[in-house]
């Protein structure tokens, strides 16, 4: 075999090459290393409700989806997807046509660029955005197209002119976050009528990530694109069961869509995963059922969560944009004489015994980002707190 170290042509597909190793996995080493309190990565740090965990071991224990589910997904939990969107929203889907269940909101979103985008086509997505967005446009082939978020009155605000500035002759996609990760801000529904607005005058496609969508608080509303005018037919709506039930690690996700659609993004996800999480379909699909006073728990519990975190960054100097939706928080440390996120959160670890996420990964124009840091606030009470305790401690003024 030739020995591949001295091959003079790169082993990474070049349109991978410019991503490397995320962000995620430097930080969370670094938590390991130095036994930090870990904010950077978003996932809580309990198990979600006990009637859902136990609906996946009946399902196991049942033989259900210990062989390769349905390839759209188990019927059960289309049609778990199917009522939830009518029930929540007004918006009916047919489970059989318009339902698709994928390996969580990550492979619905691959599936349906790879899908959807040809090479050379323009994606206009919100900046800072989630970090498989880049990868995944890349892999399509695409060119990605930032819009930018900036802070303004306390949120991050989406510039409509700016945003249709932004579409070309050359435009295929918009790829719409909201609730955004990472910067907490909902969309409107002004903002969201004229992204709709936009959609239909341009004949564009449009792929919302919406897996934040049960975690909004004070008076946010989330609103799915797909229910506006003209929507419904051009628009792929994504979410999942991580965010909403606390069981990151099943990787449950689905999207709803017209059926022409589905039959695409199934064209691509068929060569990714195939299938994935047979018993926890099922469990999903009681998850979604459950009772409202559930959805109202959760967001009362992380509003709670999340003034406990703003209030301990403010406490220690940094400005914090309080997020109306996710369980993040972006905070700026130019109140500490600081002005490298990248930098300052490598040498939190050791400074404070902390982990958070420099928010400038997540934007092409990094400058835009250079002083904002996120830190995720699904944890604990009392991790939050001493959290909070050893940020105030560190003197980082």
């Amino acid at each position: 075999m030739a020995d591949m170290t001295s091959s003079p042509r790169p082993l990474l597909n070049r349109r991978l090459a410019e991503f490397g190793t995320t962000v995620f996995a430097e930080m969370s080493a670094l938590a390991l290393r130095t036994g930090s309190i870990n904010l950077g990565q978003g996932f809580p740090d309990t198990d979600g409700p006990e009637e859902v965990r136990e609906a996946a071991v009946r399902a196991l224990r049942d033989g259900r989806g210990n062989q390769y589910p349905p390839g759209p997904g188990v019927p059960e939990l289309r049609t778990a997807v199917a009522a939830h969107q009518r029930r929540r929203y007004g918006l009916s889907f047919d489970p059989d046509t318009e339902v698709l269940v994928t390996a969580g909101a990550t492979e619905a979103i691959a599936a349906a660029l790879l899908a959807l985008v040809e090479p050379g086509d323009e994606v206009v997505a919100l900046e800072p955005y989630y970090d498989s967005y880049a990868a995944c446009v890349a892999l399509a082939g695409g060119r990605r197209v930032p819009v930018t978020l900036r802070p303004q009155g306390g949120r991050f605000r989406l510039d409509l002119d700016e945003l249709r500035d932004a579409v070309t002759d050359r435009t295929r996609l918009l790829l719409i976050n909201t609730p955004h990760n990472p910067t907490g801000t909902v969309l409107t529904r002004e903002e969201l009528a004229a992204i709709a607005e936009l959609a239909v005058e341009r004949d564009l496609l449009v792929v919302t990530d919406e897996v934040y969508e049960h975690l909004v608080y004070d008076d946010a509303e989330h609103v799915p694109l797909a229910t506006f005018p003209g929507m419904r037919e051009r628009t792929v709506t994504i979410s999942s069961a991580g965010k909403t039930f606390s069981f990151t690690g099943w990787k449950v996700g689905w999207i709803t869509a017209a059926p022409e659609l589905v039959t695409a993004v199934r064209s691509a996800k068929q060569y990714l995963t195939y299938v994935s999480a047979g018993p926890f379909q099922y469990a999903v699909a009681e998850a979604l059922a459950l009772p409202e006073s559930y959805f109202t728990g959760l967001r009362d519990d992380l509003r709670a969560k999340r003034d406990v975190l703003a209030a301990g960054l403010e406490e220690a100097g940094l400005t914090v944009y309080r997020p109306a939706g996710t369980y993040f928080v972006t905070a700026d440390i130019r109140p500490l004489g600081e002005s490298d996120g990248v930098a300052f959160c490598r040498a939190l670890p050791e400074r404070a015994g902390v982990v958070a996420i420099p928010t400038a990964v997540f934007y092409d124009h990094r400058e835009a980002g250079a002083p904002f840091v996120r830190f995720a606030f699904c944890k604990q009470r009392p991790v939050l707190e001493e959290a909070a305790r050893r940020l105030k401690g560190a003197g980082a003024r």
